[in-house]
């Protein structure tokens, strides 16, 4: 028996639709993990927090997303919401600090690097600074000292707990001086924070480096990161070449970190809000939420 093949042949040579009536389709629809290079749908990345379901790689976000599910309902009150920085040294580089701070604020509709906010967890009300890495790197000017600053004095005068979410290549090189100054604010407002007994819990997301490493991301009561975070104070590179050897592999990554005693534990995002619940009403003696029955 033979079986016909004409089903399988072109019955017109090329691709006869009008360029006018093609369609694209639309951006947004899809991820596609930068690791293991899976594609899945954009709405079901978010359902998983951001993070891949195939290989558990977490892509960086930034205070918006950290705030939508760490806060119970999505529902918070921003702290602090018109603070922009100046420009006293007039710097300029390749541009105008000034005119880089406004490009990025239209770009971003952020304000600066760092958005704070307060709500409830779980049921526990906190006062929560999350950094914003896509405003120039989420470097730590002046005024992400000064919200982290304020921030702090919010939770001092609601005696609620403090949580610092940091992501941060540095201090802000335009800011000189000013931005190394927020190092020993930050550092002192903790102080007192220690001092009044609240907990401060710091989480470390990729990356954490330079002055931010070096001030208020390494001082809280205890200190957890996501899996495969970038942590350290110089990079990579930068430490290969100025000790001429080759680095250990996972070298400032969160396991490496965890592993030589500068974090308490790692833990996934999608667990994030339940663990650092469990720690706060530990050591605040807080009761168990109740379950809706």
């Amino acid at each position: 028996m033979t079986m016909s093949t004409d089903w399988f042949h072109r019955q017109e040579a090329g691709i006869t639709t009008p360029t006018q009536e093609k369609k694209e389709t639309p951006d947004g629809l899809w991820h596609g993990c930068p690791k293991c290079k899976v594609i899945v749908s954009a709405e079901d990345h978010v359902n998983n927090v951001w993070v891949c379901g195939n290989c558990g790689f977490h892509n960086g976000i930034d205070a918006k997303e950290y705030f939508s599910f760490l806060f119970d309902g999505g529902n918070y009150t921003e702290l602090n919401p018109t603070m922009v920085s100046k420009d006293p040294l007039q710097f300029e580089d390749t541009k105008k600090y000034s005119d880089r701070l406004k490009a990025t604020q239209v770009k971003t509709g952020l304000q600066d690097a760092l958005t704070s906010a307060t709500g409830e967890m779980n049921g526990i009300p906190v006062a929560i600074a999350a950094m914003n890495f896509k405003f120039i790197g989420g470097s730590m000017g002046s005024v992400v000292g000064e919200k982290i600053a304020r921030t702090i004095d919010y939770s001092l005068k609601h005696n609620i707990p403090f949580i610092m979410i940091s992501k941060s290549g540095g201090a802000r090189m335009m800011e000189a001086a000013f931005s190394l100054m927020q190092m020993a604010k930050t550092s002192a407002k903790l102080a007192l924070l220690d001092e009044a007994k609240i907990p401060y819990i710091s989480l470390l997301t990729d990356p954490t480096t330079g002055g931010v490493t070096a001030s208020y991301a390494m001082l809280g009561d205890i200190n957890i990161a996501e899996p495969g975070a970038l942590i350290g104070f110089a990079g990579p590179r930068v430490v290969k070449e100025t000790i001429g050897k080759d680095l250990p592999d996972g070298f400032q990554t969160s396991e490496f970190v965890k592993e030589h005693g500068f974090l308490d534990f790692i833990v996934e995002r999608k667990h994030l809000k339940a663990r650092m619940s469990q720690w706060l009403r530990f050591v605040g003696n807080l009761p168990a939420p109740v379950k809706a029955e």
